[in-house]
């Protein structure tokens, strides 16, 4: 079993509130925009804060799987952090043990965010760490943040509350 951490920080000229408000609490943004990727969103419990339980199901062919079921964790608007651990679905009982994500929005120096994801995971006994996998769950990763934020600059009034 290995035990790894993958982090992306990506750079953003939108505010952190309002990418926050986007990334975090529109949980049908994903399938609205990425219709390729994600069939769709639903929520088996919960409506969305801690312990809430959510299923997303992907397009097939556009993953190694179908859906993946996360169970939110944190939920902190102050601080603008997001926790989550996938439960069921997904690379688990495939090539990882376990996997939980944290999603940071911070404010940039001269306006804008940071956004840092972070991914911890254990691998499954026996599945080696594979570095060019990582980078490349790392472009993928990056570039649908890219779709999610182009989405946000395109309609300036959404997203402000």
């Amino acid at each position: 079993m290995v035990a790894g951490t993958v982090t992306i920080e990506t750079e953003s000229i939108v505010a952190p509130k309002r990418l926050w408000n986007a990334l975090v609490k529109d949980h049908d943004l994903i399938a609205r925009e990425i219709p390729e990727l994600c069939a769709g969103v639903k929520f088996l419990e919960g409506k969305g804060g801690v312990g809430s339980i959510k299923q997303i199901n992907f397009t097939p062919g556009a993953t190694e799987f179908s859906y993946v079921k996360e169970r939110v964790d944190v939920v902190d608007e102050e601080k603008l952090i997001y926790s989550y651990t996938d439960i069921e679905g997904g690379e688990l009982g495939k090539n990882l043990a376990s996997a939980q994500f944290t999603l940071k929005v911070s404010p940039k120096a001269g306006g804008g965010s940071v956004v840092s994801h972070i991914c911890n995971f254990d691998t499954l006994p026996g599945v080696p760490q594979e570095e060019g996998k990582l980078e490349a769950m790392k472009a993928q990763l990056t570039a649908l943040f890219k779709k999610m934020e182009a989405y946000v600059i395109a309609n300036p009034t959404l997203y402000n509350a």
